[in-house]
């Protein structure tokens, strides 16, 4: 070994030893040789399907991953999702190295206020407009929502060449997306492109858009670098960098801990300007994992024996050793018999913490935020001096590591940094506002129709505000949703006539006094493309019927072909000519019955003479009023309960003939039914309302039931299928009795129930899909808007 010399008080060092302490400086300055930003980015090239080619034989794959209510979840649900993530990991041998990586980063509150406005149209709306654009601008100031926060997992393993590489990938990707299914998180690979926006907005802080297609390549001559790459690296500072116009730093996390917390990921995530924080996993050989500890094991044993022999030259008792000893050893001991017997195995852990910031002290501000998080669970963060560019790269989700230093963990200690917790629905588009997330404080913004089922529901107990979320949706439906989209309503207790009158829509009331006239005999020639719209009207005749003239029985077997002889003859004349005044009413049919030779026939007749000649002769008229306005309500308040029944079928046929006329304008039908337990109540109407929330979605209909009592939904196996159908569900307060249906059929932790448990109007939870959120909704009350659409007694409006 080279002798080192002291003189005078200095180090004085060999040549051989001063050319080392040289090449070690080089390496961090750099070789003074200018470099184009291009030469740090460590991949060779990234192909279309995705799989990034390293230096050496090494190839990589990204997935990104969504989050998961885990800190909303039950102890019992957290434990499967520890649990599940044991099993992720245990999954990848030595052979495969993984990169998780947790991006946090600041996209401007302007670019959120720009997916969330309402423009002026000129027109007598426009004070809505901005009534409405102001509450979703406080509303955001509230919340965080410019944080954008991503998630993905990064595959890297080492294969001859690229199709090995492709072949492999393939299959641990396939298990990877299973895995994460059972944790309950959605999943997809990323394409060649996708990455690449990944990498490009990583390194464009600034949100400066992505712009690339592989066409482009051949005939610029450029490489992927040069579209992903940002203006300028500079390293030459041992503790921080430039990018671009940012600065950042690099740090790694000492684990200095003996126990971890879950929170942890969680608590660096809620970083106020953004960050990115990486784990670089890597599984040791389990055979090769127990011979270590095995041999550590031996070292302690033997330096307690040196110990104890040194105690008794000492002359005191043996069995006392240093404490730091006696603890390895028994630690040493632990962990040999969880490798051994437990499903525990060993890992390499590399964590690391990206900063950026645009000035010195920002930076400094926001690394001394993220080092208190690391002290909280009694860990260290320490910046990653003269090793600024291989920390920056090592946290590019590319799956390379070049920063050795690691800390082995086992499985159980690695899967406690959880990356979940908790989801967030801000959606883009002709999205909606539903309030803001209770656990984040941030804007709930979706849109139904990218749901697989559209249909919908709005459950809660009187006075939770259940109307007041429907006059809300509906008014965002009006404003934001394309103006070929129809809202029809039924609204059974007069409710919702304020609103229509001030968005111009068209009330129409049916009562045995009103003038205004809706006819069931109207027929849309357009009812159907795959079956007769004759043959349909027929089926809608058939109901009416049977609640005018079926008993405890329904109707029997000839009545039926009596009714449906006489719809065909009735319409004969508008088929031929159909225009609005060959359109037949029911007093036709009721001629054309009594004309049928059947004993059957007088009887049907005589019932229908009620609604004919009778006193409940409404429905016997032509339609009078606006039914092609864009918002339609109907009003069947004053309706008797006989009458009641009939027109809420009415009205669903009603629908039907409007969903068919905007599928042709390949227009949304949204159709809002309050009280919908009183459509469930009768046979006729729940068989239509079933068949709506089956089929409206082919057609381009959106309905929402907006009921109080739960157990309607559930009365039979017919009816519930509008619930199993319905994948959007806007809960609020509930029923004690009603909570436990909802929290067996919708699988409500104990938790997520708290928040429909005694809660105050506009509280609750949203179903969208498989997420699950809890919602806030504040309206503010000193709006035009909250006085046309509270339904509280003391702050109506007359219509």
């Amino acid at each position: 070994m080279s002798r080192t010399e002291k003189t005078a008080g200095k180090v004085k060092l060999t040549a051989r030893e001063k050319k080392a302490v040289d090449k070690a400086i080089r390496q961090a300055k750099g070789d003074g040789k200018p470099h184009t930003a291009q030469d740090s980015i460590p991949f060779e090239v990234i192909y279309p399907d995705g799989i990034c080619k390293l230096p050496g034989k090494s190839y990589s794959k990204s997935l990104a991953f969504d989050d998961i209510n885990y800190q909303l979840a039950q102890a019992d649900d957290k434990t499967a999702t520890f649990e599940n993530l044991c099993d992720l990991y245990n999954y990848f041998d030595a052979s495969v190295g993984v990169q998780l990586s947790l991006i946090s980063q600041y996209v401007g509150r302007e670019e959120f206020e720009r997916s969330i406005e309402i423009s002026d149209q000129g027109d007598s709306f426009d004070s809505i407009r901005k009534e409405y654009a102001l509450m979703l601008k406080n509303q955001l100031s509230r919340g965080n929502n410019g944080l954008v926060k991503r998630k993905y997992l990064t595959l890297t393993i080492e294969a001859e060449d690229l199709k090995v590489a492709r072949a492999r990938l393939s299959r641990i990707e396939t298990d990877v997306l299973n895995l994460f299914k059972v944790i309950g998180a959605a999943a997809k690979p990323l394409n060649g492109k996708e990455r690449l926006q990944v990498l490009h907005g990583l390194m464009h802080p600034d949100g400066e858009p992505f712009s690339f297609e592989w066409d482009w390549l051949p005939k610029t001559g450029l490489s992927v670098k040069d579209y992903i790459a940002p203006s300028s690296f500079q390293f030459g500072n041992t503790r921080m960098f430039r990018m671009g116009k940012k600065l950042g730093a690099v740090s790694f996390l000492q684990i200095l801990a003996p126990e971890l917390n879950d929170r942890m990921l969680a608590d660096f995530m809620e970083a106020q300007d953004g960050l990115m924080v990486t784990l670089h996993i890597r599984s040791i050989d389990h055979n090769e994992a127990i011979k270590t500890i095995k041999r550590k094991i031996t070292d302690l044993d033997a330096m307690k024996i040196a110990e104890q022999k040194k105690a008794v030259r000492a002359g005191y008792d043996m069995d006392i050793i240093p404490s730091d000893l006696a603890t390895y050893g028994g630690e040493a001991k632990n962990l040999l018999r969880d490798l051994q017997s437990r499903n525990e195995r060993m890992f390499l852990l590399t964590f690391l913490v990206v900063n950026l910031a645009d000035t010195r002290q920002k930076l400094e501000n926001n690394v001394f935020q993220s080092a208190g998080v690391a002290q909280k669970y009694n860990c260290a963060l320490t910046r990653l001096d003269f090793c600024q560019e291989q920390g920056l790269m090592s946290s590019l989700p590319l799956g390379l590591n070049q920063v050795n230093i690691k800390r082995s963990l086992t499985t159980s200690s690695t899967a406690i940094f959880v990356p979940f917790t908790t989801q967030e629905l801000f959606q883009g588009g002709e999205a909606l506002y539903y309030g803001l997330n209770a656990l984040s404080g941030n804007m709930i913004m979706a849109d139904r129709k990218q749901l697989k089922n559209p249909n919908g529901l709005i459950l809660g107990t009187p006075g939770s505000g259940k109307s007041f979320s429907a006059k809300r949706e509906i008014t965002n439906v009006f404003l934001v949703a394309s103006k070929k989209d129809t809202i029809i309503i039924c609204d059974p207790e007069a409710e919702y006539a304020p609103l229509v009158n001030r968005l111009g829509g068209q009330v129409v009331k049916i009562s045995p006094t009103s003038k205004d006239y809706v006819n069931p005999m109207d027929l849309n020639l357009n009812y159907s493309e795959d079956e007769s719209p004759l043959a349909l009207k027929s089926d809608f005749i058939l109901s009416l019927c049977e609640l005018i003239v079926g008993g405890k029985d329904g109707l029997q077997p000839i009545e039926k072909t009596i009714i449906d002889r006489a719809v065909t003859t009735v319409y004969r004349g508008y088929l031929a000519d159909p225009r609005p005044e060959n359109m037949p009413v029911l007093g036709n049919l009721y001629e054309e019955i009594q004309r049928q030779p059947e004993l059957e026939a007088a009887r049907i007749a005589a019932a229908l003479e009620l609604y004919v000649t009778g006193s409940l002769n409404i429905f016997n008229h032509r339609t009078n009023v606006d039914i092609q306005n864009r918002l339609v309500c109907f009003d069947i308040k004053e309706l008797g309960k006989q009458l009641k029944k009939l027109g809420m079928l009415i009205i669903q046929d009603q629908v039907w003939g409007r969903v068919t006329e905007n599928r042709e304008l390949h227009a949304n039908t949204w159709f809002y039914c309050d009280e919908f337990h009183l459509l469930l109540k009768e046979e006729q109407t729940a068989a239509y309302s079933v068949e709506i929330w089956k089929r409206f979605r082919k057609w381009g209909g959106i309905p929402t039931g907006i009921t109080q009592n739960i157990k309607d939904l559930l009365a039979s196996r017919e009816i519930e299928n509008i619930f199993e159908n319905s994948d959007f569900v806007y809960m609020l307060n509930q029923a004690a009795g009603d909570r436990e249906i909802l929290a067996k059929k919708l699988g409500i932790s104990p938790q997520q129930l708290s928040y429909v448990t005694h809660s105050g109007p506009g509280e609750g939870l949203i179903f969208y899909g498989n997420v699950i959120l809890p919602f806030v909704d504040r309206f503010p009350q000193d709006t035009e808007l909250y006085r046309i659409m509270t339904t509280k007694p003391e702050e109506v409006i007359d219509p």
